[in-house]
C-alpha cells in the first residue's frame, strides 16, 4: 500500500508553483515525495521478507515465494521507480545535486540523460516562475504529446512555443535540440499496454538471478547482491513496518490531497485509480499485486481486491431512527444508511443544490438517488419536516413538483419504478415509466409525480415545444444515473438535455436541481463543471475501498480470431473451467452471455462438458432443504425448456421470457437452489440479483444499430462486475471477463486506468442545434455559442484542447473559447440551411426553423438522412417507393449486409416482400428494405441477428415514415401524405393496405382470409347483419363479434357547406360527425384524424387540419371553417379526406362539387388619396368648434381635407372605409356638426360594436364637446342605463347596437328616436359578425322612420376599407358619399411582418413558441419605444409575461423596459391588487385584460402612455376600447377558444386590424410596426386580406326570426307580402343577388332569388308561430301575441319563450325556475374557456343544485350560467377571476330575462309562478336563497335559513321601531361595531308601506305611502353584491290566491328626487269579468325578501275600501 503523503505530487507541485512559493520549497517539497516512495517500496520488501510460503509453478505461471526480489518487482513499479545500485542515501544525494544544478542555470551536467526525469526537473523550474496556469501532469503530457508527434523540428518549435510562450526560448531549444534522446528514452521507458507492467516470471528466469548480469547502470554485481545491498536489519525492518502500519492508520475516507492543492472536502481517495503520477510523471495502472498466466487456451491476468478500511476517526454511520418521519418510514426495514449514503447525506436531504456522486457499483447510489427525492418531496410538505421533524404526519402537495430519474436503459427504468413506488408508496407518490416501451397520457402525467425515463425519450419530451410543457416546467429535480455514459454514443443526448434544463434553470430563474450519479471515473472534476455543481458541497467522489464487497477481478484473454470458431470454443471451455472452479469453492456463478439464444446455448454446453468431465455433482441441487418445494413452483412454469435444466443446478434469465418465469428464477437463484444462472446483461442493469461469481462470457456483442458485433461496453461491463459479491455473505466478489487476446488490454486498459472521459457532442452537433433552433431556445449565432458553453465539450475543450483540434495558442488568446464555439455552430447551422432546416441570415446571424427542421426534431432524424430524403422525395411516390426510401435512411446505414444472411434474406424476398425492391440484398438499403417488408408480414426469421436487425428496422421506420408524412402534408402533396400515412398504420399494425381492415381486431386468419377472399367491403359489411356475417364467412359465432367490431371502427361522416367570398377565395365549413360507438379497450382516452381537402386534378393539399376527438365530445358534431384558394381554370370537384391517424384503412373521402359553384365577381373600389392642401381648421368657420380641435392641430390631415366637404356642407349618406388611426373619429365629428347646424333640436345617435368603444367616446367626447360646445353626451349601454329625462334633454347618444335596436322598436313611444338627424355607425364592416343583422334591422327600421316622420336621417359608416364597399354604399343610400381609403394612407406608415409558426400543434404550446420570437422583435424593432402584444386570453397576458421576465432575466439589464425610480415603482405596486401584475411591472411589463380590477386597469394604462413602463401585454378588448397606441404592436396568435364550439377559432379579420391601428404614435412616430404570430397555413391569408380588406356579407338569414318578429310587434309588418317587401331594403338583399352561392342558391335568375327569400320567410315566420309569438291567417296576415310583444319589450329570443313555454307550470319550484333562467338562449354565448368544465364540476359540488340536472355536458354556457347564479344565491368564492366577469355578465341579462318571464307568467295568470319568480329575482338582487332570513342580508351579517335560532323579525314591526329597538336588533344579531352605523342606516330605509285602495268606476286608485326615507335621494336600494345599482320597485298584482288565477300586475318605482313622503298613485282598470267578485290584491317589493302587503277585497261598482 502507498501512504498517503506521496499521492497526486504533480497536481501539488502545480498548486505550489502557481501560488509563488520559492524554488527552495519546491526541491524540499520533490525530495520529501521521492523518499515517500523509496519508504513505501522498502516497507513493502520487508513484509516480503518475512514471507515464508514458497509456491512453485509451472515455466508459464509466475512464481511467488517469501523472498521477493528486484525482478518480482520489475513491471509492477514504474520503469525510472527501479532501485539504482546505489544505496539509498547516494541516490537521495545525487538528485538532489542534478535539482540544484538546473536551479542554478548549470546546463553542463555530467551524464544528463535526457528522460522523464529531466522533463519533470525543467517543467518544475518552468512553472515555478508562474508563466502557465497547467498543472505538472497537463503541461508534461502536453511537451510528450508535441515530442512524439510526427511533425518536423520548425512546426515543433512553433508548436513548443505556443504552449510555452516566448519568454523561455531557451527552453523551447533545448527540447527540440535534444528531441531525439527524449523520444527513445520514452520508447525506452514505457510500454503502452497495460499488460506490460504485469511482471511474468518463468522458472527459466528464476535460476538466473544468480548470474552476474550488468544492470542499466553498468554494474555488474549478482542479482543477491544487490538484494542484499538493500536488505534491513531486523530493528531496520521493523521501523518501517510500524511506519507502514501507521500509514494504514490514516483516515481512509479524507481526501488525500495535501498542502496547497485544491482540497476538495468530499473527495474520498487512497489514490487517483488508475492515473496516480509517480514523482517522475509515470503512471501505476495495476494495483501491487496483480499477476500474469499463460495457459494452453488463454492467457489471464488477476487484479487483487482492494481491502476495506475502518471509519475514520469521528465517523459515524446516519442512524435512521434518528431522522424525521419522511425519511423513517421511506428507509423502514433500515437500521443506518451505509458509509457513502451518511456521508452525502447533510448534502443530499439538507441541501438543494446540485450533486455529482462518483462510487463503485453497488455502494447505494439508488439510496444517495433516494434521499434527493426525499428532500423534494419535504420542500412541498404541510408542515415543513425540516422546520416540524416531530410532526405525527405530513401532507404532500403533489402537484406542484415532478422528478425526473433518467436511466440508461429500460429495464433499469422499470427496476427503478419498481424500488421507488414501492418505498414511496406510503406519501401517496405515483411513479411511472416514460419509455419508448410506455408511454403516459396526459393525464396519467399529471397525476405521476416521479417519472423514470430514458436520455433520449427525456430528450424527446424537452426538445418538443407542443406537449408537455406543463411537465418539463414542473420538474424540480433531475436525476441522471450513469452520467459517465457522457463518452458512450448516447453521450450527446446527455449533454443536450443537462444544457436545455441548466438554460431553463437560467432563462425562467426557476430552481430545477441536477443530480448526476456515477461509477467512478478518472476526471470526475471536469462532471461536475458541467453539471454546474459547487465543487466543495455539492462533490462527491468514493474509490474502490467504498465497494461494499471487495471485487477481485480476473481477465481472461482466449487464443483465436474474434468471432472465430477456435475462439468460441475456447470461451466454452474456460468458460467452464472458471465455473466448476468457483463452484468447488462453494460459490453461486452468473454467466453473462449477449443474447437470449445464447442463454440456453451455454447452458447446454456448460452440462455436456460438466457430464464429460463428470462434474454433474457440483450442480447437482437436491440436497438443498427447499429444493422439493422449489421443483414443485418450477414445475408450473410453461417454459419446458426451464422444467428441464433446473434438474441440473442451472437456470436461465432474459427479456424473453414471461414475468412469472423471471421472477421465479430469481427468487431460486437468491435461495441458491440455482447454482449456475445464465442471463443476458439486463439482469445486471434491471435485477439487483447478486452472486458471489459473475463470469462474462465474450464480449462481442450483437448491435443492430450498427449492423454488426462490436466490442461489450465498459459501463455495461462494471455494472455486471457490480453484481459480484453478496453483502454479509463473501468476503470479496470474484469477477471473470472472457474475451479474445487480442481485446485483452483493451478492457484491462478501460477497466483500470480509466482514461479520462471525452465528450461525442460534436458528432451531433448538427442535430442537436437543429432541436434547439425548433424550441426556439437559440435563435441566433450568438444564441448558440452560448448555448455551446452549457455543453460537456465546452468543458473538455478547455480541458483538453488537443483532442478537439484546439491548440494551446488558440487557448491563450481566447480562453472561453468564444471564436472556436462560433466557428463550430457557423458550420452546424450552414450545413442545416443548405439542407433546408432552418434559414440562417450570414449577415444578421438569425437563425429561424422550417417545417422540416421541426419535424426532424421532433422525430430525431438526423440531418444526413434529410438530405437523402430532399433529393428522393416525389409527390406521386408508390409504397414501393416510399420503401425504398425509407431503406435509404441514413439511420441505416451502419447496418451491413453479411454473407451468411444471403440464403434467408433472398428467402425472405421471394415469400415474404409483396412490394417491387430496387436494390439488390447485397446492399444495406436492400437488406433494410426485405426486412421491413418481411416484418409487416409477420414472416418468420431464423437468424438472430436478423430477428435483431428487424426489430432495430421497424422501430426506425415507423418513426421515419412519421416524420416524411408531415414533411409531405407541409410541401402539400396529397398522393404521398396518403401512402405515407397508410405505411405508417402498416409498420405499427403490421397489416397491408391492400389486406382487410377488420385484421386489425385480432381476428381468427380463417375469417379474414374468407373475407378478402370474397372481396366484401367494409361498407358492405356495416349494412348487413350479424347473422348474414355469419353466414358469409360460415361461422354464427364470428357474426356478433364481427358486427361489434364493425361499430367500433372509427369512421367520420363529413357534411359541408362552400361560400365563395371572392372569385377565387372559397370558404368552406365542415360538421364531422363520429359514426363508431366508443370502446376504451380500443380507443383509449382519444382517436386522432387528418381531415384534409385535396384538388382532384393534381392532388395538391389546399387545407390540413388534425381533428383530436376524446369520449365526452362523441355525440357533438365537430365544426371546422377554413379558407381555400380556387384555381383557374376550377377544378371540377375538390375531395375532403377524413383519414384515422391509427387506425389502417379508417377513411372516409367526401366529394365537393363545383358543378353549381357560382363565383362572384367583385368591384373592389379603392379611392385614390388626392394630393391636395391640408385645410386649416378655420375653414368650420365657427370659433367655438375651431377652439376644440385647435388644442390638437390645426390643419387637417390629408384624408380629413378629401372628404371635408362632403361631410361638414351636404347631407348625403356617407360610407367612409380607411385603415384604424387615420382619423375617423373627426370626420364623425365633421357630420356632426353639419348635423347640429342644419337640425338644431335634432339628436345624433353613436352607434359602437363595443361597450368599451362606447365608453371611450363618452370620455373623449365628454372632455370636449360638453364643456366648450355645450352638448349633452349620454352613454346607453348594459352598463349604463340613464332615465328617459336624461336621455330626452341629451344631444349625443351614444350606444351599442342591441341597446339602440331595443329603444327603437319602439319608436312611436319615443319622441328622442324620432328626433334623430344623424347615425354614425363605427366598425360598419362588422355587419359580417353575429351583431351584424342588428346594424341591418336598425339602418332599415330609420329608413322607415324617416319616410314616416317626413324628417331625413343622414348616415354615416365608418369601417376599415372593405374589398365590396359598393354593396355597402348602395345599401346606407350613398351616392357621391362613398370613399374606401386603401391602408397606406395611415398618417404614421405601417411596415407589417407576418411569421408562420408550426402548423398542428396544440394552443398553448404555440403561444408559448411565440414568446421568445415576441421577445427577440422587441429587441429588434423596439429597443426603446413602447410596445403592445395582444394576446387571445386572459391566461395569456399572464403566461406571456412570464416568458418576457424570464428572457429579461437573461440579459445584462433584467429591467430595460422599465423607465422609473424605485422609489416610484414602490408607490405603483402598493397600489396594485393583481400579484401577477405587481410581478410584471417590476420588469416594465404592464398587463390590460377584463379581469383587472378597474384601478388596476387605470395605472396600468397611465403607466404605459407615461412610457413608464415600455410593454403592454393585454386582450383584443385593448385595441378596441383603449386608445393607447405603440410604436410596436404584436398580434402573438390569431386564434381564441370558442366555449360554444369547444374550440379554437380564427379571430375576425376586423379585430386583427384595429389590432394593427394601435401601431404607429401619430405625435412621436415616423414609422409603426405590427407583426403577427400566426400559422403557417394561414400565412397567405393574411397576407392578401390585410392589404385588400375583406368582402363583407350579410348574416341576417341565420337570424331573421327574432327581427321580423319585432317588426311584427312593432307593427311595421301586418302579413307576409310585407315582410318580403322589408327584406329588400335588406343588405341581405343585394348580396344574394351579387353572391348567391354564399346563402345556398344554386341560381341568379330572379325567380330563384324570389322563391329562396319567401321560403326564408315562410321558415321565420314558422318558427315565431311555433314560439306562440305570432299568429297567422288564410290571407297572409299576421297578428302578435301579447307574448311577442313582452319579448320584444325586453329584447330576449323567441326561442327563450318557446323553451319557457314548454316547461312552466302552476307551482313552480324554485328549482325549475332557476334552470329556465339559465337555459335562456342570452346565455348561448357566454364564454367557455379550455378546462372549464374541470372547474364547473368542482363548483357544482358546492352548490344546492346539481349542474347535472340541466341533462346537458358540463361545458355547456348553461350549465356554468346556471352555477353562476348559484354562486351568486349561495356567495360562495369563485375559483377563477375569470368566473367574477362571467358572473357579472350572467347578472346583468338575469333581471330582464326574469322580468320577461314574470309577464309571461302573468299574461298565462299563473299567480304561484309569478311569485316564485318575483321572489327570485328579490334573491338574486340580495344575494340570498328564498329561505334564507331577510335581515341577515344586511350588512355585517352573513345569509343564514330561516331555520336558524334566530328569530325572525316581521317587516310591518320594523316600520314602527324607534332607534333604540334598532340599537337592540343590532346587538341582538351580534353586528360587529364597525358595521353598526351601515346596518342601521340601511335598516331604516327598508321600503316599509301603507297601501290605500279605492275603486272609482272601472277602476281602481292605489295610494302607497312609505313610512321612513329611503337610503339615497333617487331611491336606490342595498344590493352591495349586485353588480349593478339597483333602484326601489313594487310590482302591484290583483289576484286569486284560491285559483291560483293572477288577474293583473303592474311594476310602479318611484321618480328619482321625489320627496319621499309623498305617495305614488297608481290607477289600475278593472276587466268587467271580474267586477262583483272577491279578489285578492298584493304589493310585493322587487328588492327585498318578504317585503309585501296583501289583501283580500271584493269588487263593486262603487265602494271605498
Amino acid at each position: 500500500m502507498v501512504p498517503s503523503s506521496r499521492a497526486q505530487p504533480s497536481s501539488r507541485t502545480s498548486s505550489v508553483s502557481r501560488s509563488g512559493h520559492s524554488l527552495e520549497d519546491l526541491r524540499e517539497r520533490f525530495l520529501a515525495q521521492e523518499k515517500a516512495m523509496k519508504d513505501a517500496r522498502l516497507t513493502v520488501q520487508g513484509f516480503n521478507n518475512m514471507n515464508v510460503n514458497t509456491v512453485n509453478v509451472d515455466d508459464d505461471e509466475c512464481v511467488i515465494d517469501g523472498n521477493w526480489d528486484e525482478s518480482d518487482y520489475e513491471g509492477l513499479l514504474s520503469d525510472t521507480d527501479d532501485f539504482d545500485s546505489e544505496d539509498e542515501d547516494d541516490e537521495r544525494s545525487s538528485s538532489a545535486t542534478s535539482l540544484d544544478e538546473y536551479d542554478n542555470g548549470n546546463d553542463n551536467v555530467v551524464g544528463r540523460a535526457y528522460g522523464r526525469e529531466w522533463l519533470l526537473n525543467r517543467c518544475l523550474k518552468y512553472l515555478s516562475r508562474g508563466r502557465n496556469s497547467m498543472d505538472i501532469d497537463e503541461l508534461t503530457s502536453t511537451l510528450e504529446s508535441a515530442l512524439l508527434s510526427p511533425s518536423g523540428d520548425i512546426e515543433i518549435q512553433s508548436k513548443l512555443a505556443d504552449i510555452l510562450g516566448y519568454d523561455d526560448l531557451e527552453f523551447v531549444t533545448e527540447l527540440v535540440q535534444n528531441r531525439s534522446k527524449i523520444v527513445e528514452s520514452f520508447e525506452q521507458g514505457s510500454d503502452s499496454n497495460v499488460l506490460s507492467q504485469v511482471r511474468v516470471i518463468n522458472k527459466s528466469e528464476k535460476k538466473d538471478k544468480h548470474k552476474n548480469l550488468p544492470n542499466a547502470n553498468g554494474d555488474s554485481r549478482t542479482y543477491d547482491e544487490v538484494v542484499r545491498s538493500r536488505l534491513l536489519t531486523k530493528e531496520e525492518r521493523q521501523k518501517r513496518l510500524d511506519a507502514m502500519m501507521m500509514a494504514r492508520k490514516v483516515p481512509p475516507t479524507g481526501p488525500i490531497l495535501s498542502g496547497a492543492a485544491e482540497n476538495y472536502p468530499h473527495v474520498y481517495r487512497s489514490h487517483d485509480a488508475g492515473n496516480t503520477l509517480s514523482a517522475y510523471g509515470n503512471k501505476y495502472s495495476l494495483p501491487i499485486g496483480t499477476t500474469r498466466v499463460t495457459e494452453d487456451l488463454y492467457e489471464e491476468v488477476s487484479v487483487p481486491y482492494a481491502k476495506l478500511r475502518p471509519l475514520a476517526f469521528g465517523e459515524k454511520l446516519v442512524q435512521i431512527a434518528d431522522l424525521d418521519l419522511i425519511c423513517r418510514n421511506t428507509f423502514k426495514g433500515y437500521k443506518t444508511l451505509n458509509r457513502v449514503q451518511s456521508l452525502v447525506y447533510p448534502i443530499a436531504y439538507g441541501t438543494n443544490g446540485n450533486m455529482l456522486i462518483c462510487a463503485p457499483t453497488g455502494a447505494g447510489k439508488t439510496d444517495v438517488a433516494m434521499l434527493t427525492i426525499l428532500h423534494t418531496i419535504a420542500m412541498n410538505c404541510v408542515p415543513s419536516p425540516f422546520e416540524e421533524p416531530d410532526a405525527g404526519a405530513y401532507h404532500v402537495e403533489k402537484s406542484n413538483f415532478k422528478i425526473v430519474y433518467v436511466a440508461p436503459l429500460k429495464a433499469l427504468a422499470s427496476e427503478v419504478v419498481e424500488k421507488l413506488g414501492k418505498r414511496l408508496a406510503w406519501l401517496g407518490i405515483q411513479v411511472r415509466e416514460l419509455t419508448g416501451d410506455m408511454q403516459l397520457s396526459r393525464t396519467e402525467i399529471m397525476k405521476t409525480q416521479i417519472i423514470v425515463t430514458t436520455p433520449e425519450k427525456w430528450d424527446v419530451v424537452t426538445r418538443k415545444s407542443n406537449g408537455d410543457t406543463d411537465l418539463v416546467e414542473k420538474v424540480k429535480l433531475l436525476i441522471i444515473d450513469e452520467v459517465h455514459m457522457l463518452h458512450d454514443d448516447r453521450g450527446a443526448v446527455i449533454e443536450s438535455l443537462v444544457a436545455r434544463t441548466l438554460r431553463q434553470v437560467e432563462s425562467t430563474q426557476s430552481m430545477i436541481r441536477i443530480v448526476g450519479l456515477s461509477a467512478t471515473l478518472p476526471n470526475f472534476i471536469d462532471v461536475a463543471d458541467f453539471l454546474k455543481v459547487d465543487r466543495v458541497e455539492g462533490l462527491f467522489y468514493f474509490d474502490a475501498s467504498f465497494r461494499p464487497v471487495p471485487l477481485e477481478q480476473h481477465f481472461i484473454g482466449v487464443k483465436g480470431k474474434a468471432g472465430g470458431k477456435q475462439a468460441n470454443e475456447y470461451l466454452d471451455r474456460v468458460t467452464y473451467r472458471k465455473v466448476v472452479e468457483m463452484l468447488r469453492e462453494g460459490h453461486q456463478v452468473m454467466v453473462f452471455v449477449h443474447s437470449r439464444k445464447d442463454t440456453m446455448k451455454t447452458v447446454r454446453t456448460l452440462k455436456d462438458y460438466a457430464m464429460s468431465e463428470g462434474d454433474m455433482d457440483l450442480f447437482d441441487a437436491t440436497t438443498h432443504p427447499r429444493y422439493r418445494s422449489a421443483s414443485y413452483d418450477i414445475s408450473k412454469s410453461r417454459s419446458k425448456e426451464i422444467r428441464e435444466i433446473f434438474k441440473d443446478g442451472f437456470g436461465v434469465h432474459h427479456a424473453g421470457m414471461l414475468r412469472s418465469d423471471r421472477n421465479l428464477t430469481e427468487r431460486l437463484f437468491t435461495e441458491g437452489i440455482i447454482k449456475v444462472l445464465c442471463c443476458t446483461a439486463t439482469l445486471a442493469w434491471g435485477v439487483n440479483l447478486p452472486a458471489a461469481a459473475v463470469i462474462i462470457k465474450g464480449t462481442q456483442v450483437y448491435d443492430a444499430k450498427k449492423g454488426g458485433f462490436t466490442d461489450l461496453g465498459i459501463t455495461d461491463v462494471i455494472q455486471i462486475f457490480g453484481r459480484a459479491g453478496r453483502p454479509q455473505f463473501e468476503k470479496y466478489g470474484i469477477a471473470f471477463l472472457c474475451t479474445t487476446l487480442d481485446r485483452l488490454s483493451h478492457y484491462m486498459s478501460a477497466i483500470t486506468q480509466q482514461h479520462p472521459i471525452e465528450s461525442r457532442f460534436v458528432e451531433r452537433m448538427a442535430d442537436n442545434l437543429n432541436a434547439e433552433i425548433a424550441l426556439g431556445t437559440v435563435t441566433n449565432i450568438d444564441e448558440g455559442v452560448q448555448w455551446l458553453g452549457y455543453t460537456y465539450l465546452y468543458v473538455r475543450m478547455r480541458k483538453n484542447p488537443m483532442v478537439y483540434g484546439i491548440d494551446w495558442k488558440q487557448i491563450e488568446e481566447d480562453n472561453l473559447l468564444g471564436r472556436r464555439r462560433r466557428e463550430l455552430i457557423v458550420d452546424a447551422a450552414r450545413t442545416l440551411h443548405k439542407l433546408q432546416m432552418i434559414i440562417f441570415d450570414e449577415r444578421t446571424g438569425s437563425l429561424t426553423p422550417k417545417h422540416v427542421g421541426r419535424i426532424a426534431s421532433e422525430f430525431y432524424l438526423m440531418h444526413t438522412s434529410v438530405d437523402v430524403f430532399n433529393n428522393s422525395l416525389r409527390p406521386t411516390a408508390t409504397d414501393a417507393d416510399v420503401l425504398a426510401l425509407l431503406s435509404m435512411s441514413k439511420e441505416f446505414d451502419a447496418l451491413k449486409f453479411r454473407e451468411e444472411e444471403a440464403n434467408e434474406l433472398t428467402k425472405l424476398r421471394e415469400q415474404s416482400a409483396p412490394c417491387q425492391i430496387s436494390h439488390s440484398i447485397d446492399t444495406t438499403e436492400g437488406k433494410i428494405n426485405v426486412l421491413l417488408q418481411a416484418y409487416i408480414c409477420n414472416a418468420h426469421i431464423e437468424s438472430f441477428s436478423l430477428v435483431s436487425d428487424t426489430a432495430y428496422v421497424a422501430q426506425n421506420a415507423a418513426r421515419i415514415c412519421r416524420a416524411l408524412f408531415l414533411v409531405a402534408m407541409s410541401r402539400h402533396w396529397g398522393h404521398l401524405a396518403l401512402v405515407l400515412l397508410s405505411m405508417c398504420k402498416a409498420i405499427d399494425k403490421r397489416l397491408w393496405p391492400f389486406e382487410h381492415e377488420l385484421a386489425q381486431f385480432g381476428l381468427p386468419r380463417h375469417a379474414i382470409e374468407k373475407l378478402e377472399s370474397k372481396e366484401v367491403s367494409l361498407e358492405r359489411l356495416c349494412d348487413m347483419q350479424p347473422g348474414e356475417i355469419g353466414e358469409l364467412i360460415h361461422n354464427r359465432g364470428l357474426g356478433n363479434v364481427i358486427a361489434t367490431h364493425l361499430r367500433n371502427f372509427p369512421l367520420l361522416h363529413v357534411d359541408y357547406e362552400v361560400s365563395p367570398i371572392l372569385r377565387n377565395i372559397l370558404r368552406v365549413h365542415l360538421n364531422i360527425i363520429p359514426l363508431f360507438t366508443w370502446n376504451d379497450h380500443l380507443h383509449g382516452s382519444a382517436e386522432s384524424f387528418w381531415i384534409w381537402v385535396e384538388d382532384s386534378v393534381d392532388s395538391e393539399i389546399l387545407h390540413s387540419a388534425k381533428l383530436i376527438l376524446s369520449k365526452k365530445h362523441m355525440s357533438d358534431t365537430h365544426e371546422m371553417d377554413f379558407f381555400i384558394p380556387l384555381k383557374d381554370p376550377m377544378p371540377p370537384q375538390i375531395f375532403v379526406r377524413a383519414v384515422s391517424n391509427t387506425w389502417a384503412g379508417a377513411g372516409t373521402v367526401t366529394t365537393i362539387s363545383f358543378q353549381h359553384l357560382i363565383r362572384p365577381e367583385l368591384e373592389n373600389i379603392q379611392t385614390k388619396l388626392l394630393n391636395l392642401r391640408p385645410l386649416p381648421v378655420t375653414t368650420l368657420n365657427n370659433p367655438v368648434i375651431e377652439a376644440i380641435y385647435q388644442q390638437k392641430f390645426n390643419y387637417f390631415n390629408p384624408m380629413q381635407t378629401m372628404i371635408f366637404h362632403c361631410l361638414y356642407h351636404t347631407n348625403s349618406n356617407v360610407l367612409l372605409g380607411s385603415p384604424t388611426g387615420s382619423g375617423k373619429t373627426v370626420a364623425a365629428e365633421l357630420a356632426m356638426w353639419w348635423a347640429f347646424r342644419e337640425f338644431e333640436k335634432s339628436k345624433v345617435v353613436y352607434i359602437a360594436p363595443m361597450k368599451a368603444l362606447v365608453r371611450e367616446r363618452v370620455d373623449d367626447w365628454r372632455s370636449r364637446l360638453s364643456e366648450l360646445a355645450n352638448k349633452k353626451v349620454v352613454e346607453l349601454t348594459g352598463d349604463s342605463s340613464p332615465d328617459a329625462r336624461a336621455i330626452r334633454e341629451s344631444d349625443i347618444i351614444i350606444t351599442t347596437p342591441e341597446k339602440f335596436d331595443g329603444i327603437s322598436r319602439n319608436w312611436q313611444t319615443r319622441k328622442y328616436v324620432q328626433q334623430v338627424s344623424l347615425i354614425i355607425m363605427d366598425e360598419i364592416h362588422l355587419l359580417a359578425s353575429e351583431r351584424g343583422p342588428i346594424l341591418e334591422m336598425i339602418v332599415s327600421r330609420m329608413n322607415y322612420i324617416a319616410t314616416q316622420t317626413k324628417q331625413p336621417v343622414r348616415l354615416l359608416g365608418m369601417s376599415t376599407a372593405v374589398a365590396n364597399a359598393g354593396d355597402m354604399a348602395g345599401w346606407l343610400g350613398v351616392k357621391e358619399g362613398l370613399f374606401n381609403f386603401p391602408q397606406s394612407i395611415r398618417p404614421v406608415p405601417l411596415e407589417m411582418y407576418i411569421d408562420g409558426f408550426q402548423d398542428n400543434t396544440g394552443f398553448c404550446p404555440l403561444m408559448k413558441s411565440m414568446n421568445k420570437p415576441a421577445f427577440m422583435a422587441i429587441k429588434s424593432h423596439s429597443p426603446n419605444k413602447p410596445a403592445l402584444i395582444f394576446v387571445a386570453s386572459r391566461r395569456q397576458t399572464r403566461l406571456t409575461s412570464s416568458d418576457l421576465i424570464n428572457f429579461c432575466g437573461m440579459e445584462d439589464n433584467p429591467k430595460r423596459f422599465l423607465n422609473m425610480t424605485e422609489d416610484a415603482l414602490v408607490m405603483v405596486l402598493s397600489k396594485i391588487k393583481d400579484e401577477s401584475l405587481k410581478l410584471s411591472l417590476q420588469f416594465g411589463i404592464g398587463q390590460h385584460h377584463a379581469g383587472l380590477v378597474d384601478s388596476d386597469r387605470r395605472i396600468v394604462q397611465e403607466l404605459f402612455a407615461n412610457n413608464k413602463i415600455q410593454i403592454l401585454v393585454a386582450t383584443s378588448t385593448l385595441a378596441w376600447g383603449v386608445n393607447l397606441p405603440a410604436h410596436l404592436v404584436i398580434i402573438k396568435g390569431t386564434q381564441f377558444f370558442d366555449g360554444k364550439i369547444e374550440a379554437y377559432k380564427d379571430m375576425d379579420l376586423t379585430d386583427i386590424l384595429q389590432m394593427m391601428g394601435r401601431a404607429g404614435r401619430p405625435a412621436f412616430d415616423t414609422s409603426g410596426v405590427a407583426i403577427i404570430f400566426t400559422q403557417e397555413s394561414k400565412k397567405q391569408f393574411y397576407k392578401r386580406f390585410l392589404h385588400t380588406g375583406f368582402p363583407v356579407e350579410s348574416s341576417l338569414h341565420k337570424v331573421l326570426e327574432d327581427h321580423l318578429g319585432a317588426e311584427i310587434a312593432g307593427g311595421n309588418l301586418k302579413n307576409k307580402q310585407q315582410a318580403l317587401d322589408f327584406l329588400t331594403c335588406t343588405y341581405l338583399f343585394r348580396r344574394v343577388h351579387k353572391n348567391p352561392t354564399y346563402y345556398g342558391l344554386e341560381e341568379t335568375t330572379p325567380d330563384s332569388i324570389n322563391d329562396y327569400l319567401v321560403v326564408l320567410i315562410d321558415k321565420s315566420i314558422a318558427e315565431l308561430e311555433k314560439s306562440g309569438c305570432i299568429k297567422t291567417f288564410s290571407d297572409g296576415s299576421i297578428v302578435p301575441t301579447p307574448i311577442l310583444n313582452i319579448a320584444s319589450y325586453y329584447y330576449i329570443s323567441h326561442k327563450t319563450v318557446r323553451n319557457f313555454l314548454e316547461k312552466v307550470k302552476p307551482h313552480a319550484p324554485y328549482e325549475l325556475c332557476l334552470q329556465v333562467l339559465a337555459e335562456a338562449s342570452e346565455y348561448d354565448l357566454l364564454p367557455v374557456r379550455h378546462n372549464e368544465d374541470l372547474l364547473n364540476i368542482e363548483l357544482s359540488k358546492r352548490l344546492r343544485y346539481s349542474g347535472a340536472q340541466l341533462k346537458k355536458v358540463m361545458w355547456d354556457p348553461h350549465v356554468k350560467a346556471f352555477l353562476l347564479i348559484q354562486a351568486h344565491l349561495s356567495r360562495v368564492e369563485l375559483p377563477i377571476t375569470d368566473y367574477m366577469q362571467d358572473m357579472i355578465s350572467v347578472l346583468d341579462q338575469c333581471v330582464r330575462i326574469l322580468q320577461a318571464y314574470i309577464d309571461i307568467t302573468a299574461e298565462l295568470g299563473i299567480l304561484s309562478t309569478c311569485l316564485m319568480f318575483i321572489d327570485l329575482l328579490q334573491a338574486i338582487k340580495q344575494a340570498v336563497w328564498f329561505d334564507d332570513n331577510p335581515l341577515t342580508a344586511l350588512p355585517g351579517l352573513k345569509p343564514m335559513p330561516m331555520n336558524h335560532s334566530m328569530t325572525v323579525v316581521n317587516l310591518r314591526r320594523l316600520g314602527d321601531m324607534k332607534p333604540s329597538e334598532m340599537n337592540r336588533l343590532a346587538v341582538f344579531l351580534r353586528v360587529p361595531d364597525q358595521s353598526k352605523p351601515e346596518f342601521l342606516k340601511v335598516l331604516s330605509s327598508i321600503p316599509i308601506v301603507d297601501v290605500d285602495l279605492r275603486q272609482t268606476q272601472e277602476t281602481m286608485v292605489i295610494r302607497i305611502e312609505r313610512k321612513r326615507p329611503p337610503l339615497t335621494p333617487d331611491y336606490k336600494c342595498y344590493s352591495p353584491k349586485f353588480p349593478k345599482p339597483q333602484y326601489e320597485g313594487w310590482f302591484l298584482i290583483m289576484c286569486s290566491k284560491s285559483s291560483d288565477e293572477l288577474l293583473l300586475i303592474k311594476r310602479v318605482r318611484p321618480k328619482p328626487g321625489t320627496p319621499w313622503q309623498r305617495p305614488m298613485v297608481v290607477s289600475l282598470n278593472i276587466p268587467p269579468t271580474i267586477t262583483g267578485g272577491e279578489v285578492d290584491f298584493i304589493c310585493i317589493s322587487d328588492m327585498y325578501l318578504f317585503n309585501s302587503v296583501s289583501a283580500s277585497i271584493r269588487l263593486t261598482n262603487s265602494s271605498l275600501l
